[in-house]
């Protein structure tokens, strides 16, 4: 794996739900606003069938809430939601690619990440999200889309800025991010999930998961801790 390049400025992450990138992006978030860089967030869904035994109408709001606070943890303040798409019912098609491709035009990213959209969890046959594999995909598509002036105009003027598409959780990752020094920010970043990460009634902690994960990924990367990417072109 190489490092992931950092000649960028502005990045937008596009996730499924509330808690998605806190996965293992967000320590990598730490360290690019760290460094002074501007990160906004885009989550599809507000997660509110994602609690079982809460009601949607109560666990959205709850979700999207812990998704600013954990946000802010890692220095963005720019959370947005998408209106009309229900969590575990994304479907990939051309309004998604559509409504995606009209935030890129507005925000404008230089680069973009979102999370992996195989089959499968890596090598398990424990099979990824229908929502995760929807707006993965379509999130790559998107990007091309933006840069098309001829391709929904109605979303806005495009936007060709794009140099790099990440994308976290893929079976087959070509890049890194060290993130030893931000660990502790992606750690409690997931923490700020606490009603969700009780809701899944059973044994879970953030700080190990997180740092074996890491740990793992660091050993291939000849660093401590690292956050493993495969990098795409958007063109």
């Amino acid at each position: 794996m190489e490092p992931v390049p950092e000649d960028w400025e502005r990045a937008l992450a596009v996730a499924a739900h509330p808690d998605d990138l806190e996965y293992g992006t967000a320590a990598a978030v730490a360290r690019w606003t760290g460094q002074g860089r501007s990160v906004s967030y885009l989550m599809v869904t507000r997660g509110e069938a994602g609690i079982s035994g809460m009601p949607p109408e109560q666990t959205g709001p709850l979700r999207m809430e812990e998704e600013r606070r954990s946000a802010a943890v890692v220095g963005v303040d720019q959370v947005m939601f998408m209106d009309g798409y229900a969590d575990g019912l994304v479907e990939y098609g051309l309004p998604l690619r559509r409504d995606l491709a009209g935030v890129l035009r507005r925000v404008r990213p230089d680069l973009v990440l979102t999370g992996g959209f195989d089959l499968t969890w890596g090598e398990t046959s424990n099979v990824n999200h229908a929502d995760h594999r929807a707006v993965g995909l379509a999130v790559l598509d998107a990007c091309r889309d933006a840069a098309n002036p001829w391709l929904f105009p109605e979303a806005g003027e495009a936007w060709t800025g794009i140099k790099h598409v990440l994308v976290a959780g893929d079976s087959q990752p070509t890049h890194y991010t060290d993130v030893t020094g931000t660990m502790d920010a992606g750690v409690a970043s997931l923490r700020e999930h606490k009603v969700y990460i009780e809701g899944l009634g059973r044994e879970f902690d953030p700080d190990t998961f997180l740092r074996d994960m890491a740990g793992f990924v660091g050993l291939g990367a000849g660093v401590e801790y690292a956050v493993a990417f495969r990098k795409y072109s958007s063109g």
